[in-house]
């Protein structure tokens, strides 16, 4: 069973009574260099913030429960330390001048720092470098051009893409009979996208395992059923459908309905509550998970420490691991998914100070 090394861990014996957290994470050896060695850190969060800061945060969408799950971990977070946030979201990864707009907002005087989970890798790059010189910007999830960023709470999207691939290239190593895959990276242009496929393509390349047809689009639910209807109407001996967790849900009940399940599998390049399901239910095989609540505390985290100037570690993330059916009950709630019935908060109000005796 997989070590529980992404989950926050209890820790006893420490000189207040109460017991403290510590999040097993991984720093890189060079900060904003995702190819860069990964460092093994135990990280103590702070206890309290010292002032009831108010942050701006930016997400592509919400249109799935990946977003969710990085939402209720800002959510819990910012609770326990004390502080408070707005979010704005760009409604899908096609649209950067609406999160551009968005950003140019988060220089308003009522917000003291900015975390960002941008729908470009460059897009933002001119509006972060000017909201840079008048507060923090912490780069949250996504990848992005680290030009301005104070910090980033987010795991080399590389891994991720080759987790999948390797979970490929374990079941069909070079010289087994080939097998032929649809490959759904995500939207193009997007910044997580190209690293995604850059390691997913890399770890397939000592396998058996061929991509035979890849479609690009948004990772709303609807478009990811036509891209997976388009792809077995074309190729309905397909082996392998791989891509997105919204691709991976909607592959599901296709499958099902045109008789393939079964005939047909699917793997996810990250997990979801939907995507948990069906790994769970045995109707996909597979899916990287990167702690998404996890990041969301640590980028809420990182925003009060680059503001009180206690920010010692600038980036890193939770290691990366594989969810499958004999894994998926190990501790993959906790860190990974918001409970099912959390609704997203758009905005966090400062806490009510308690009146003194």
């Amino acid at each position: 069973m997989r070590k529980a090394v992404a989950a926050a861990i209890l820790v006893a014996g420490l000189a207040d009574p109460a017991l403290a957290e510590i999040w097993q994470l991984e720093a890189r050896a060079i900060p904003f260099d995702d190819a860069s060695a990964a460092v093994p850190l135990a990280y103590t969060p702070l206890d309290h913030a010292a002032r009831p800061w108010r942050f701006c945060v930016l997400y592509p969408h919400l249109k799935d429960a990946y977003w969710l799950s990085v939402n209720y971990g800002m959510v819990e977070e910012a609770r326990r330390l004390g502080v408070a946030f707005d979010v704005f979201e760009a409604g899908g990864y096609p649209n950067l001048n609406r999160q551009i707009d968005q950003l140019k907002g988060c220089a308003s005087d009522e917000f003291d720092a900015v975390i960002l989970g941008s729908v470009s890798y460059a897009g933002l790059t001119a509006e972060v470098e000017r909201i840079a010189r008048l507060k923090p910007v912490i780069a949250a999830v996504n990848d992005i051009d680290d030009s301005g960023i104070t910090a980033k709470a987010s795991v080399p999207w590389t891994e991720m893409g080759a987790a999948a691939g390797r979970f490929l290239a374990e079941r069909h190593p070079k010289g087994s009979p080939p097998v032929r895959v649809a490959w759904f990276p995500g939207p193009q242009g997007a910044g997580w996208v190209t690293f995604v496929e850059a390691g997913f393509r890399a770890a397939l390349a000592d396998s058996s395992a061929e991509i035979v047809m890849t479609r690009f689009g948004d990772t709303g639910t609807e478009e990811q059923v036509l891209l997976v209807e388009e792809v077995l109407e074309a190729m309905p001996d397909i082996d392998y459908l791989v891509g997105s967790g919204p691709m991976a849900e909607a592959a599901v009940p296709i499958l099902r309905a045109r008789g393939l399940e079964g005939k047909i599998a699917i793997v996810s390049t990250y997990l979801s509550h939907a995507v948990y399901r069906g790994v769970v239910r045995g109707r996909i095989l597979a899916a990287p998970t990167d702690s998404p609540v996890l990041q969301g505390r640590l980028s809420i985290e990182m925003a009060v420490r680059a503001l009180e100037d206690r920010l010692n570690t600038p980036h890193a993330g939770p290691p990366v691991w594989t969810v499958t059916p004999a894994t998926a009950g190990d501790g993959v709630m906790q860190d990974s998914l918001a409970p099912a019935s959390f609704v997203p908060v758009f905005s966090l109000p400062p806490p009510v100070p308690v009146p003194g005796p």
